[in-house]
């Protein structure tokens, strides 16, 4: 596992336990929604941290998620400690990133799974549309507020429509979906 700054995906999971009752999140933010409610002493596990080490990638049950570390207890020496930023690399935490991938693996059933932009946005958005004899179009790009967003573009011909989307995540991780259908 690497811990000097560079992104890698967690290999082996650390064994951990909540500190108190705390809310999984689907992103490292209190801005992301609540999957559950851990209760207090539950038993998880540690996939990895952000790079500035504050929140925790972890799974409880079948349920993967985002925890601040500071509610998180790791076997250190012998005996329980709370995850601090010092304590991630010694016990062998990866530092990992979080990415449109991550939520879409994870969240894809889940009722907010569509409004990755809301969640992940908080920089800016532009869009533009037009129409014309032909069809329409349209294009918006929404700016993260690290380093990250997603630009979309779609239009109508007279016989299909077709669109693109490109959501590069905070760390330059890329995703690039796209797709056409007849017009009916």
């Amino acid at each position: 596992m690497i811990s000097s700054g560079i992104f890698t995906t967690a290999s082996a999971a650390t064994g951990g336990i909540a500190v108190t009752s705390v809310n999984l999140r689907a992103g490292p933010s209190t801005r992301y929604p609540v999957v559950t409610t851990l209760p207090s002493s539950a038993s998880l596990k540690v996939y990895g941290c952000i790079a500035d080490r504050s929140w925790c990638d972890i799974s409880w049950g079948s349920m993967r998620g985002w925890v601040a570390a500071s509610y998180i207890h790791v076997v250190y020496h012998g005996q329980t400690t709370v995850l601090t930023p010092a304590i991630v690399p010694v016990v062998g935490i990866a530092t990992v990133a979080f990415s449109v991938t991550y939520w879409n693996t994870h969240y894809y059933a889940q009722p907010w799974h569509s409004q990755w932009d809301r969640y992940y946005g908080g920089g800016s958005r532009t869009v533009a549309a037009g129409c014309n004899d032909n069809g329409c179009g349209g294009a918006a790009v929404t700016r993260g507020p690290n380093g990250g967003g997603r630009a979309v573009v779609g239009g109508c011909g007279p016989e299909r429509c077709a669109g693109a989307s490109v959501t590069r995540g905070p760390r330059g991780n890329t995703v690039i979906r796209h797709g056409s259908f007849g017009r009916p």
